[in-house]
């Protein structure tokens, strides 16, 4: 495998910390009121989230799927953790492009209330993300 290709999967889990601590710090501003950060903070979210979609594509394509080689305990929690992570994945995309299309054309009486859908979703997908990058590539 290239250097380049195996180094994908801590990219990854890099860009999806990243995303998480985005997230947070919107929610955070947004509770403050302080509309500026939040969207700079949402939209930068918005961006190492679609970086880390591009890099998970390019490593699957060339790599195929990973094996998880533990047993025990950690087996079905490892498995619980994926299916979880890969349903909401899919489910948060849609969401996300319509909660920020919404955030931009200043229509926050649509946005706010699937935005409270879509942040713990898409904070749940990123959490889970670097969980399962931890127990499928270093244990």
């Amino acid at each position: 495998m290239d250097m380049s290709i195996s180094a994908l999967p801590t990219l990854n889990a890099f860009l999806n910390f990243t995303a998480a601590v985005l997230l947070g710090a919107g929610l955070y501003f947004i509770k403050r009121k302080d509309i500026q950060s939040h969207k700079v903070c949402m939209m930068a979210a918005l961006v190492v989230s679609a970086l880390f979609l591009t890099s998970y594509l390019i490593y699957h394509a060339n790599v195929g799927s990973v094996p998880f080689g533990q047993q025990g305990w950690i087996r079905p929690v490892y498995f619980f953790i994926l299916t979880t992570h890969i349903i909401l994945a899919v489910k948060v995309l849609p969401l996300v492009l319509l909660t920020a299309f919404l955030g931009l054309r200043f229509r926050f009486p649509q946005h706010v209330p699937i935005a409270k859908w879509t942040f713990p979703i898409w904070m749940y997908v990123s959490v889970t993300g670097v969980v399962v990058y931890l127990l499928l590539y270093e244990m």
